[in-house]
C-alpha cells in the first residue's frame, strides 16, 4: 500500500471533529480516490479531556497548535481554529514556511491576508487548499477555479449566510420579528450569542471577496465591499416584498463591468421565482455566469460537521494526488488590477416603504422629491386609510444610480408627514 498522507489538525470542534470522523468512516472510498490512505496523527485543541464522541487514543497531542507545523512526522496541516489573527494566522504561516501543504477554512483569514497568503505560497511553492472556507459543502470553489476556468467570468452571487437565511425564511413563514427569529435561532445553535458577525453581512463579506478574487482573476479585496446585515428588515417588509412577488434575501454579489469590478452585500428582493428565492432555511447557494457556460447555481448546506467536513476531505484528496493550483486561480503578477467600483454608482431598481400620516398632498411631496432626483416610479402601494395616523406607503423605482437615490431618501426621510426613516432594500434579478 502507499505511504498514507499524514494529518496535523490544530481544532476539534464541530468541523474538526467532523473532518476525523469522516476520514475513518470513509478510510477506504477516501484512499481509492486519493491514491493512498489519509490519516490523522496528530492534534490541538484546548480542552484534552472534553468528550468529543470519538476516541484519540494513538493520536500525539500538541497543546500548542504550532507545534504541528514544526513536526516532522506531519505531512500536511489542517487550520480549523479560526480567525484571521492569532494562532490560526501563525499556523498556517508557520506550516507554508516548513514546506507543509495546508488546508483550512478559515474565511476571515483568506479574505484579510488573501494577497499575502498568496504571495508567500508562491515564493516557497507550497499549497492551501480553502474549498471550505466558502458555502461549506458546496464544491464553489472548485467550480471557479477549475470547472469554469475557461470562462470569462461576468457576475457571481450567493446566499452565502446560513443563520440570516434562516431567519428571513422563519420571518416570511410564520410572520414573526426579527428579534423573536433571532432568538429561537440561538437556541436552536443557528447563531451564536454575538450574532453580529453574521447578521451584519461580515461574515457573508468575508466569503464574497474569496469568490470575487476567484471568479475575475484579481488579488482579494475585503476592503472595496459594501456590507449590509438584515437588522433592519422587518416582518412588514417581507410580507409586502410578497405582495409584489418578491422574497428577501441576503445576498453577496460581485459584478464584473468595463468600469471595473462592483463587491456587495446587502439584503435583496429577489422574484419569487428565482432560483435564489428557493433556497430556504441554512441552505447556501451560489451562481456563477461565464461567458461559455452561462449561468450555473449550486446549492447545498453552507456549514455543519457533515458538509464543511466534505470540502475539507476534498482538498486532502488533491494534496495526496499532488493537484495545485495558485491561490487565486492565477498567478500574481497575472492578475487583474481592474478599480473598484463604488456603491454609489451602483444602478438598480429599489423598493421603498415609509410610513406617512395619511393626509392630502402627501404622495405628491414624496414623489415630487423622486421627480427632482430624475427617479421615475413603476408602481405604488398603499394599505390601509387611517386619518391623520401613520400608514405604510410602498413605492417600487425603475432602474437609477444609487447616489441619487441617497439623496431622495435624506430629503423624503426630512418631510413632516413621514414619520420613521424609510426602508429601502435592492431589487436584483437573479
Amino acid at each position: 500500500m502507499s505511504t498514507p498522507l499524514r494529518l496535523g489538525i490544530a481544532g476539534l470542534g464541530t468541523v474538526g471533529g467532523g473532518v476525523v470522523q469522516l476520514l475513518r468512516r470513509n478510510a477506504e472510498i477516501i484512499a481509492a480516490r486519493a491514491g493512498r490512505p489519509i490519516e490523522v496523527v496528530a492534534v490541538s485543541a484546548r480542552d484534552r479531556a472534553r468528550d468529543r464522541g470519538f476516541g484519540l487514543d494513538g493520536l500525539a497531542w500538541h497543546k500548542d497548535p504550532l507545534a504541528l507545523a514544526a513536526d516532522p512526522a506531519l505531512d500536511a496541516v489542517v487550520e480549523l481554529i479560526g480567525g484571521a489573527e492569532g494562532p490560526a494566522r501563525a499556523l498556517v504561516e508557520g506550516a507554508l514556511d516548513a514546506g507543509k501543504p495546508v488546508v483550512t477554512a478559515n474565511k476571515a483569514l483568506l479574505a484579510t491576508h488573501g494577497v499575502a497568503l498568496a504571495q508567500r505560497l508562491e515564493a516557497r511553492g507550497g499549497i492551501l487548499g480553502y474549498e471550505a472556507a466558502v458555502a461549506g459543502g458546496i464544491p464553489a470553489i472548485k467550480a471557479l477555479r477549475e470547472g469554469l476556468a475557461a470562462n470569462r467570468i461576468s457576475r457571481v452571487a450567493g446566499i452565502l449566510n446560513g443563520t440570516c437565511n434562516y431567519i428571513l425564511t422563519e420571518m416570511r413563514q410564520k410572520g414573526l420579528a426579527f428579534e423573536t427569529v433571532l432568538r429561537e435561532a440561538q437556541a436552536l445553535g443557528y447563531a451564536e450569542a454575538d450574532p453580529s458577525f453574521d447578521i451584519d453581512g461580515v461574515d457573508a463579506a468575508h466569503k464574497l471577496a474569496i469568490l470575487a478574487a476567484l471568479a475575475f482573476g484579481r488579488p482579494v479585496d475585503l476592503g472595496a465591499l459594501h456590507i449590509e446585515g438584515i437588522r433592519h428588515v422587518s416582518a412588514l417588509d417581507i410580507a409586502l416584498a410578497g405582495e409584489l412577488g418578491y422574497r428577501i434575501k441576503l445576498l453577496g454579489i460581485a459584478s464584473r463591468s468595463e468600469a471595473g469590478v462592483t463587491a456587495r452585500v446587502h439584503p435583496c428582493m429577489v422574484p419569487a421565482d428565482s432560483p435564489m428565492a428557493a433556497v430556504e432555511g441554512v441552505f447556501n447557494a451560489v451562481l456563477a455566469e461565464g461567458d461559455a457556460v452561462g449561468r450555473v447555481v449550486l446549492q447545498g448546506r453552507g456549514a455543519g460537521a457533515g458538509p464543511t467536513a466534505s470540502a475539507v476531505v476534498a482538498d486532502l484528496i488533491d494534496i495526496a494526488r499532488g493537484r495545485t493550483a495558485p491561490l487565486w486561480g492565477a498567478a500574481s503578477e497575472t492578475l487583474d488590477a481592474s478599480p473598484a467600483v463604488p456603491m454609489a454608482a451602483h444602478r438598480g431598481a429599489y423598493y421603498l416603504r415609509l410610513m406617512v400620516v395619511d393626509r392630502p398632498g402627501v404622495i405628491a411631496d414624496v414623489t415630487g422629491v423622486l421627480r427632482d432626483a430624475q427617479i421615475s416610479l413603476e408602481s405604488m402601494l398603499q394599505r390601509g386609510r387611517a386619518p391623520d395616523e401613520a400608514v405604510p406607503v410602498v413605492l417600487v423605482t425603475h432602474e437609477c444610480e444609487e447616489s441619487a437615490m441617497r439623496e431622495a431618501l435624506a430629503r423624503i426621510a426630512a418631510l413632516p408627514a413621514v414619520m420613521e426613516p424609510p426602508a429601502m432594500i435592492r431589487i436584483e434579478g437573479v
